[in-house]
């Protein structure tokens, strides 16, 4: 009876549900275990479906397939790659989403088409994001926290200078994360193509508050401006982009330029940014930080925004597309500058963590805009 193989496909089925069928979630309702359950298999069905089918022609060669068992199991497993390839289909549909949401808010701009990213690596390799003329200067201090004060420098290995730079910060709910997790095929490609890109770590909670993450980040666009052209970069041109709370630090920090509120010891540093990139981020108030000052990107929106770039799954199971509807009508509403956004279909919670078709789509987007946004 082949019991190992209905508990292979019932598994497969389970992740897969949560992958594509689950439901888009509200305020009220949100469910971290339903996110760590899908996203993966969200992002990866190629990998899932060579597992599924490995297990298939094992049970096939041992002739298990006969039984009622095998039977049901089988049944399992077609349902279960249909999924899949639905899961494949969402992804790949990244791509017309993210250039209507470039023609839509930048008519007329001279935009570089959304390239199709490479399916069989996309699916079956979403680990290779390396490549090998960049190279990762790692763990630079920028402040005097030790480790949560530091950063990583990708930059070309042939080491041009006056290139543009992004600043990324990571997620992790203010809590938790590290700068070499989230959106390094991002980091990697626009540093192939002659970016100066650096992820930084921040201090996190319990032991920061609010606004020492936001002070964090603003330093790290500050050491960037001092120090960044000993690594080729030009610091006239400066995106910040984050992800989930890193996404919030980025959307603050591009909407408090020079704020001394936000400053202390380096009031006089320029923080300005020229644009900015906000993957599934939370735009909500931080929690048990000071209670005198908000800590919404939303209560800093004003005329003089940059350009921002939001990217948001629209089956987000723990910070819902809603939340990133109201931030880009309340931001696109007052500011003179444009709001690109993107809600992807399918798109989960920490899609930025492989080397996914969905992604790869959004980063061609982002290096769309953000070259938009050097040229503006």
């Amino acid at each position: 009876m082949p019991i190992g193989y209905l508990i292979t496909t019932t598994l497969a089925g389970l992740l897969t549900f949560f992958a594509v069928l689950a439901p888009r979630t509200t305020r009220a309702r949100r469910s971290t275990l339903r996110n760590w359950l899908g996203f993966m298999t969200n992002e990866l069905p190629g990998i899932l479906f060579v597992w599924l089918l490995a297990s298939t022609l094992l049970a096939w060669s041992e002739g298990d397939l006969g039984s009622p068992v095998g039977l049901v199991a089988l049944a399992v497993a077609v349902v279960t790659s249909a999924g899949l390839a639905l899961a494949a289909r969402r992804g790949a549909q990244a791509g017309a989403v993210v250039q209507r949401a470039l023609a839509e808010s930048l008519p007329g701009a001279p935009v570089s088409p959304v390239g199709r990213p490479p399916v069989v690596s996309s699916l079956l390799a979403p680990f290779a994001v390396r490549r090998r003329d960049v190279e990762r200067l790692a763990d630079i201090a920028y402040g005097d926290a030790g480790r949560l004060n530091t950063l990583d420098v990708y930059r070309r290995r042939s080491r041009p200078s006056g290139c543009p730079t992004l600043v990324y910060l990571h997620g992790g709910g203010f809590r938790s994360g590290r700068k070499s997790r989230e959106a390094r095929l991002l980091l990697y490609r626009l540093a192939s193509r002659g970016w100066v890109c650096v992820s930084a770590n921040y201090r996190l909670s319990p032991a920061a508050r609010f606004p020492d993450h936001l002070v964090d980040a603003k330093k790290v666009i500050a050491w960037m401006r001092e120090h960044g052209p000993r690594y080729g970069a030009d610091a006239s041109t400066l995106v910040v982009a984050g992800s989930s709370a890193g996404g919030n630090l980025a959307a603050t920090a591009a909407l408090t330029p020079n704020d001394p509120r936000f400053q202390a010891g380096f009031e006089d540093a320029d923080t300005s940014v020229t644009a900015a990139v906000c993957l599934y981020t939370y735009y909500g108030s931080y929690h048990g930080g000071d209670p005198g000052q908000a800590s919404s990107p939303l209560a800093y929106v004003h005329a003089d925004a940059p350009p921002f770039f939001v990217a948001h799954g629209d089956r987000d199971m723990l910070v819902p597309a809603a939340d990133a509807r109201e931030f880009v009508r309340t931001l696109g509403a007052v500011s003179s500058n444009p709001v690109v956004y993107a809600e992807l279909p399918g798109g989960q919670h920490t899609f930025d963590l492989y080397r996914s078709l969905r992604f790869g789509h959004v980063v061609a987007g982002i290096e769309a805009f953000a070259e938009w946004a050097r040229a503006a």
